[in-house]
Order: structure tokens, then C-alpha cells, then sequence
């Protein structure tokens, strides 16, 4: 995290990376685990800790509400998904074509995020010649 205000925008996408990169664990570790009797889907929540932190924010632009967010409290959480469902007689919940899917979009996510957070950079440099 860079303490600078013109920062800002790119602090947020670091946050978003980071909680997209914790998808991708989380979702991983499902894979690893859809032959484990009883064991339950797990999740990462963040985009809606990210519109509550934009929304609460009393400010016109985008800019001053990214300017708002407290970046402490922005952090992606785990939790398990629909703990009372199973697909299997074994208990567990684990749809391996549907972590596929999970999987390969959270990755675009990603990759759109980290080359949002080059491409800030990009503009602060060609600002800076």
C-alpha cells in the first residue's frame, strides 16, 4: 500500500488483486478437495465490501470516493458456501465443473486487475517526462 493520494486508484486495485488471488486459493483448495467426505465449499467475499465502501462514501465523483476508503477495512473474507448442501451421499458440496468455471474467471479477473495496476503506473510515468 503507497501512502500517497494519487495512489489512490491503485492502492484499491491492490486490494482487489489481493482478494482475487485469495479466490484463487480458495478455489484451488476446492478442487483438492472434491473427494473429501463432508467437506464444504469455501468462498471469498470482497466486491461487496467494495460497493459498500463506494456507496458510503457522500462525494460526486469516483475519485473522491476512492479517495474515502478506509484501505484497513477493505479485505476479502472466507467463508463457507452453502454449508447445508451436498451434491453426494459422502456430504460433501464440491461441483468440480462449476470451480472450473469459478476458477478461469476469477483468473481473468485477475490478470485484468494487475495490467489495470501497470497501466497506472504506465500514465504516472509518461506524467512524469
Amino acid at each position: 500500500m503507497i501512502n500517497s493520494d494519487i495512489f489512490n486508484y491503485v492502492n484499491v486495485l491492490d486490494k482487489a488483486a489481493d482478494a482475487s488471488w485469495t479466490r484463487n486459493t480458495v478455489i484451488s483448495n476446492n478442487l483438492s478437495n472434491v473427494d473429501t467426505p463432508n467437506y464444504k465449499r469455501k468462498d471469498v467475499a470482497f466486491q461487496g465490501y467494495l460497493q459498500a465502501a463506494l456507496a458510503g462514501a457522500n462525494t460526486s465523483t469516483l475519485n473522491q470516493r476512492i479517495a474515502n476508503i478506509e484501505l484497513g477495512s477493505l479485505n476479502a473474507t472466507s467463508y463457507t458456501d452453502m454449508s447445508n448442501l451436498s451434491y453426494r451421499l459422502d456430504g460433501n458440496n464440491v461441483d468440480v465443473d462449476t470451480e472450473n468455471v469459478e476458477y478461469a474467471s476469477n483468473q481473468i479477473m485477475y490478470e485484468t486487475l494487475i495490467s489495470s495496476i501497470s497501466n497506472e503506473f504506465s500514465m504516472m510515468e509518461q506524467a512524469m517526462q
